[in-house]
């Protein structure tokens, strides 16, 4: 199947749905707990994908996200605008808007957006905008026109966040230096776990983070960088193993630049669908003391979303 036409609702071929009956977590959240990463597919019959989009998911909608947010125990949402919608938000506004203050937003705007636009967006709960460089998903935007949004969001206090992999880091390091706003890197710039975690790529992340306090990571997604197949194969306790030293690692270096999030329902995902209860369940192994779990569940997204209430 080739890139989907807009009216084509159909699920790309070998997409795979969310998993619809995930378990109960063990490990009970932190009082005020922020899923800090995760999105709401159209339905598409109600806001319909992006034509440019190359692929098209499962229907996810709000209803379903909320139902997951209190079946895990979270008080609050972070939505990032997906790929599949482009810079067309309003299934990520309708869902912000209905969560009654419990959610907010990072947008996706082209450099045509008005400055009303972008403070009808601030109004429904958007708090930043996101920058994907994954080739394979996005095609490419120009940086100028990429360094001139985030000039004009800044004045909103909003962020930015950098979907990218970690080989290409040192091409975009002076992009990232350069953007006058807090930065946030989702997923850790996507490691390759089969490394070292001294190796040079994740050394290189740490070390821009050290040197760049501006910059925070989210240490979500272990499903999408373990090499270690399904938590059904190897066990619970094996679960994603490759990746706990480098995400704990962040953790324990970072404390108040972490973030995390459950990623559902999962975009692009392929191999296996993740049991969301299981994913809660990584949170104790990257980050062990009530300390760290406070701060990467509730103190840090509400700092950098929910500032006004703290």
């Amino acid at each position: 199947m080739g890139r989907p036409t807009t009216g084509d609702f159909r699920k790309t071929d070998g997409w795979l749905d969310w998993y619809a009956g995930p378990s109960k977590p063990r490990f009970v959240l932190p009082t005020g707990s922020v899923d800090a990463h995760c999105h709401v597919f159209g339905p598409g019959a109600e806001f319909p994908y992006a034509p440019e989009r190359k692929y098209t998911p499962c229907d996810a909608g709000k209803a379903q996200l909320f139902a997951l947010r209190d079946h895990l125990g979270f008080a609050r949402n972070v939505i990032v605008q997906a790929t599949c919608h482009g810079a067309d938000n309003r299934a990520l506004v309708d869902a912000s808007r209905a969560s009654a203050g419990r959610a907010r937003g990072v947008a996706t705007v082209r450099r045509s957006v008005t400055d009303t636009e972008l403070q009808q967006l601030h109004d429904a709960g958007v708090r930043g905008v996101r920058f994907n460089f994954v080739k394979r998903l996005v095609d490419f935007t120009p940086k100028d026109e990429l360094l001139e949004i985030a000039q004009r969001i800044d004045a909103f206090g909003w962020h930015v966040v950098v979907y990218f992999e970690a080989v290409d880091l040192p091409e975009l390091w002076d992009f990232f230096t350069a953007l006058p706003t807090t930065v946030v890197i989702d997923h850790m710039g996507r490691p390759d776990v089969s490394k070292p975690l001294d190796g040079p790529e994740f050394t290189l992340l740490r070390r821009f983070l050290r040197e760049h306090p501006h910059v925070w990571s989210k240490v979500s997604c272990p499903e999408r960088l373990s090499n270690g197949g399904p938590p059904a194969l190897h066990g619970e306790q094996a679960a994603y193993r490759d990746v706990l030293p480098f995400a704990r690692a962040i953790v324990q270096e970072f404390p108040d630049r972490v973030l995390w999030g459950t990623d559902w329902p999962h975009p692009n995902l392929k191999g296996h669908m993740p049991d969301d209860g299981l994913l809660v369940d990584f949170i104790p192994h990257i980050a062990p003391t009530a300390e760290l779990q406070k701060k990467l569940l509730v103190d840090n997204p509400m700092r950098l979303y929910w500032p006004e209430e703290l």
